[in-house]
């Protein structure tokens, strides 16, 4: 492992030199180059949050800066961040690297655009609000065979890394389809999934499979003290044992309050139907004062319940106010029901059977 130092911007995959707790994957990778056996298309698969789109971007480097001709002397796909492959990759100019994932709306790509003919940047708000599409729309997988038709710059490897897969409908699913049917020599194809069990059949069967599993609450604290140095020792352990293996998880925690939340609300259901009413409210009325903020409460309440349920008196009637928290959830966000009542009467069932 590589000696850590202080991180210093935000944590995003194309710039990030450390990944820890994929040891195995990365020697897969390295052992397919090195024996010349690298498989043209991947799929990495596994919870979200949990380093493949690093692990991608890491081995992509690699490929695109490793000399073949001195296979054997390698033992870690590390690349140095001062390379001039890290450095273009790092700020989306490679040529012989396409990334495909979700675009923003029409609408806030035409404002996109005029700020940059304006050359007026849009302010830290105004880019909080940029909305991006439902899905990776079929036009922006053909610009894959665009990326392609083309050489690469110096006759060696080109890269196309989707993040993710699961993001895209039938139509950009069927198109892709055909990409991998067909890959060009030299050509990588990386599909990150989260949710690999909704893939088309067709498509897993076209690439070679590599899972990462969650990290390790050892490793996912290591990660957390990295990237969040400000925060104490206990904040890191208790995050780290709540955000189920996932770093990008922890980070999202780490940064909205949610360990204060979480515990907030196990004071609350621990005292069963004996809970203190203004705890309650205090608490549903702090879970809706936005958006982001209430789903990630929600987040916190099935999670809290779901690790719950083994400690439970009542197995059975527990999982079944978790289904009924599910199915209450869902039903305020498509009839746009009032989120605060529906919090409380989710939050209020499971006191009753605690």
């Amino acid at each position: 492992m590589e000696e850590e130092v202080p991180f210093q911007g935000e944590v995003v995959p194309c710039n990030n030199p450390l990944l820890i707790g994929h040891e195995e994957a990365e020697k897969r990778l390295l052992e397919a180059w090195k024996s010349n056996t690298l498989h043209s298309s991947w799929l990495f698969a596994g919870p979200e949050g949990i380093g493949k789109a690093t692990l991608a971007y890491r081995f992509v480097r690699f490929l695109l800066s490793a000399d073949e001709n001195k296979r054997d002397s390698y033992n870690s796909l590390n690349v140095a961040e001062d390379n001039p492959v890290f450095r273009l990759i790092a700020n989306g100019s490679h040529p012989d690297v396409k990334v495909l994932e979700r675009n923003y709306t029409e609408t806030d790509r035409k404002k996109i655009l005029k700020a940059i003919k304006d050359g007026e940047a849009l302010g830290n708000e105004e880019l909080k609000s940029l909305k991006k599409s439902a899905f990776i729309r079929v036009d922006d997988v053909r610009t894959i065979n665009e990326f392609l038709a083309m050489k690469s710059s110096n006759d060696g490897w080109r890269a196309v890394i989707v993040d993710s897969i699961d993001d895209m409908n039938t139509a950009s699913a069927n198109a892709i389809l055909k990409i991998l049917e067909e890959p060009p020599h030299k050509t990588i194809m990386i599909l990150i999934s989260h949710n690999p069990g909704r893939l088309l059949p067709t498509i897993k069967s076209r690439c070679s499979k590599l899972y990462l599993p969650p990290l390790s609450e050892t490793d996912t604290a290591s990660l957390l003290r990295r990237y969040r140095p400000n925060l104490n020792e206990k904040t890191v352990k208790g995050i780290a044992g709540i955000c189920s293996g996932s770093i990008g998880k922890a980070i999202v925690y780490a940064d909205n309050r949610a360990l204060d939340s979480y515990e907030k609300l196990d004071k609350i259901i621990q005292a069963g139907r004996m809970f203190k009413t203004a705890d309650l409210l205090a608490f549903c009325e702090d879970a809706v004062k936005d958006e982001d903020r209430f789903y990630l409460v929600q987040e916190l309440v099935l999670k809290y319940v779901a690790g719950n349920v083994k400690n439970c008196a009542d197995i059975e009637k527990m999982t079944g106010v978790w289904e009924k928290a599910i199915k209450m959830f869902d039903e305020a966000e498509r009839l746009n029901m009032d989120k605060k009542q529906t919090l409380l009467n989710v939050i209020y069932g499971i006191c009753k059977v605690k």
